[in-house]
This record gives structure tokens, sequence and C-alpha cells, in this order.
């Protein structure tokens, strides 16, 4: 073989390696940068809960489920707080402190808002409330991460046969600030009222916390605003088939949407 010949070779092998290192290296960057967070605040419809109070289940809970292992879930919602208290307990700011560039933040209040008797809740539909939303978007956005509006989930309380509307101006003002801020927004008070309506008032109670006597109920409960497990996988459901249709980045990550 001539030199001329192995030097050809030479610099086609080089040249074929420093392609290779370039490709991987976009690669790892690429994977580096797929993997998010998704932050949910909320209230108690939307919480955690202990084993203790199974099947009470909320639907951020389970909304990991619905996501690759990728998108890391970290529900911070919690029981009986609104806006007002999540940011005066200082349990916004930790989030804050903490969002990284393309990370989202699920934003759901108002069934301790509306609270006007408790002080430490209660927040003005058209004052306080909707400020807390603003503040929420503009400090999500400065961080460079993604907040998504939710309303609230409706109550169980029916009247002639239909869902009520009990949460007054609240969702109206969740959708205002949609508007205004142009933040992505998944009715979920809607989404939730047209699905219970549909399944009827008697069979809509096995998705809401009625339960007969049981270890953690010894004498049954019947809860119209907190969520049975089946419950939370519905409402989680139809909140993340929305954000399919909304929100394409995350339709990516999706792994499933339909509960029976």
């Amino acid at each position: 073989m001539s030199i001329r010949n192995k030097i050809s070779k030479s610099r086609l092998l080089y040249t074929f390696l420093i392609l290779s290192l370039i490709s991987f290296s976009c690669k790892e960057q690429e994977d580096v940068a797929e993997k998010f967070k998704v932050y949910t605040i909320g209230d108690s419809t939307m919480a955690n809960k202990s084993a203790n109070r199974f099947p009470e289940t909320g639907w951020g809970q389970v909304l990991s489920s619905y996501f690759e292992s990728r998108v890391v879930v970290e529900n911070h919602a919690i029981n009986g707080r609104s806006t007002k208290s999540f940011i005066n307990e200082g349990r916004w700011k930790k989030i804050v402190d903490s969002l990284s560039v393309g990370d989202y933040v699920f934003i759901q209040f108002g069934h301790n808002d509306e609270k006007s008797y408790d002080t430490t809740v209660y927040a003005a539909p058209y004052g306080l409330y909707k400020s807390n939303l603003e503040k929420f978007v503009n400090e999500t956005r400065a961080k460079k991460a993604i907040p998504i509006l939710f309303t609230p989930i409706p109550r169980r309380i029916f009247k002639n046969g239909k869902l009520s509307e009990t949460h007054g101006e609240y969702p109206k003002v969740v959708q205002l600030v949609s508007q205004e801020m142009e933040v992505v927004l998944v009715d979920l008070n809607q989404l939730a009222t047209d699905y219970i309506n549909n399944l009827g008032e008697e069979p809509s109670k096995e998705i809401y916390l009625w339960v007969d006597p049981c270890a953690n109920y010894p004498n049954g409960n019947q809860d119209n605003s907190h969520l049975s497990e089946k419950g939370a996988h519905q409402f989680a459901s139809l909140a993340v088939t929305d954000l399919k249709r909304k929100v394409p980045f995350l339709a990516r990550y999706i792994i499933k949407e339909n509960e029976k």
C-alpha cells in the first residue's frame, strides 16, 4: 500500500472518530436536556395521602404513573393550603429555589382560597388569589421553567340531577390569568364536571371518598370533596389527555392517558 493511501485511510479514520465523538456528545446533551421535573402545587385534592387514609388519593399522587421515568414528578400539594398559605409558609420559595430550566410547575388552588371565614387561607378571587397566581407564573418563568394552570376540581354536589358549581368565581379567575399571561390552561373543573355528569349521581360516589366501614374508616365515609384511588386516576387521566393535546413537548413522554 502506498504512503498516500495510508495517509488517506488515516484521515478517514480520524474524521470518523471525530464525528462519532461529536454525535455521542450531542446525544448525551440531548438526554440530559430531556431529563426534567414536574412540580405540582395545590391542595388536598392533589396531595399525597398516607396509608392510613387509603383509599383517599390525590390526583397529583398518581400523576407520575402517566409519564416516562425520565419525567420526575415532585408533588408538593398539601392538605388545607391556599395560594396565600402556600406562599406565606415558605413552600413556594423552596420550589422556586429548586427550579431548573425546562422544568414544569402545575398549579391548582381554589378549594381553600374561597374560605372567607379563615383569614389564614382566604384570598379574594379578583384580588389576592389572582395576584398569587400571577406570582406563581412570573417567578416560574423567571427561572425559565414552564407554568401550567389548572382550575380546581369540582365537589360532588348534585342539584336536579346535575353537578352544581361550588367554586364561584375562582375557575373564571384561573381562566382570566391564563388568557392575560398566555399560560396553558387545563380546565380540570369543566373536564371533571362533564365526566361526573355523564357518569351520574349514584355511580360517581366511587370517584369520591364514599366508602363502607373498613379498617381506615370504621364508620364509613361520605366525602364529596376528596377522591378515591379510582377518582384520582380518572382526574389525572383527564388532565394528561388535555396536556397531550396542548403541550406537544410533554406529549412525547406520556405513556398512558385513558382510564376505564
